[in-house]
């Protein structure tokens, strides 16, 4: 495959990939194979496809989980279609709000989170390596991600991961149909400093995040790629716009200034 073919592919495919790119690509190919053989890939494939174009012309929020998360409205959010990102189920105590699906990929998060996966009756969306903390069933469905860096528009094989979930939640909200799509939450900073994606270990109390127990209390996580994440931003503003459509930063406050910024009460008035 070539490299323009490649990149106008609406799916990422490890195997046409490896192709092309030989070394760079066979880790990811080796993990797709591997995913290929077990059970759950099939029926996860299958249902991730019946999700695809499924809201052709609607608008999309996805609520990222930084401090400014507290400041939103969630009754703007009544009718609204709403991507929950990993443990944003530690606000459900404080509201009666819940998001229309959950999206999360990191290993640790899946696993520290595992008690309320196995128990919500909401959409998962959640890294095929969390077959081992939770079970599959009909509201669980496994993606298949991977290291090579591209926005997946049809998220049936595998999606890229790209430095954060959120760029994940992108991609499905791309595959769903929806082309106007804001983020709410997305503080893009962090109290922790240190070597992008290292594994540390967290403090007594979350300051980087909406809830104080995010990560707290020495569990495992891992230092943002804020750089990664910019890139993968910037990307899937590049597709939307190719799209027709919009994506835009609704967070009250943050340092993330790629994308156009937008009140969220004028996002879900405004037209396309």
């Amino acid at each position: 495959m070539t490299q323009d073919a490649w990149k106008n592919s609406p799916t990422i495919n490890p195997y046409k990939r490896l192709l092309g790119v030989m070394f760079e690509a066979l880790p990811d190919a080796k993990s797709r194979f591997k995913w290929d053989f077990q059970p759950e890939a099939r029926v996860s494939r299958q249902r991730i496809k019946a999700w695809q174009n499924r809201f052709k012309g609607a608008k999309a929020v996805i609520l990222c989980n930084g401090p400014s998360l507290n400041a939103v409205d969630f009754d703007e959010l009544n009718g609204v279609f709403t991507f929950g990102l990993n443990k944003i189920n530690l606000l459900f105590s404080r509201s009666s709000f819940r998001p229309s699906c959950i999206v999360a990929v990191n290993k640790f998060v899946i696993e520290q989170n595992a008690d309320f996966y196995n128990q919500t009756d909401l959409p998962l969306f959640l890294d095929h390596l969390g077959k081992e903390d939770v079970k599959f069933r009909e509201n669980v469905t496994f993606l298949h991600s991977v290291t090579m860096r591209k926005f997946a528009r049809d998220c049936s094989l595998s999606v890229g991961q790209g430095g954060t979930v959120t760029n994940v939640a992108l991609q499905l909200a791309f595959h769903m149909g929806f082309r106007d799509v804001a983020l709410v939450g997305c503080d893009h900073s962090f109290a922790e400093k240190g070597p992008a994606n290292k594994t540390v270990e967290s403090a007594a109390v979350d300051k980087s995040h909406f809830d104080p127990n995010y990560f707290a209390g020495g569990v495992k996580w891992q230092l943002p790629d804020l750089l990664q994440s910019e890139v993968s931003y910037t990307e899937a503003r590049i597709v939307y716009e190719a799209a027709g459509g919009r994506l835009v930063n609704a967070t009250e406050g943050g340092r993330l200034e790629i994308l156009d910024r937008m009140s969220l009460t004028e996002f879900l008035g405004a037209k396309l």
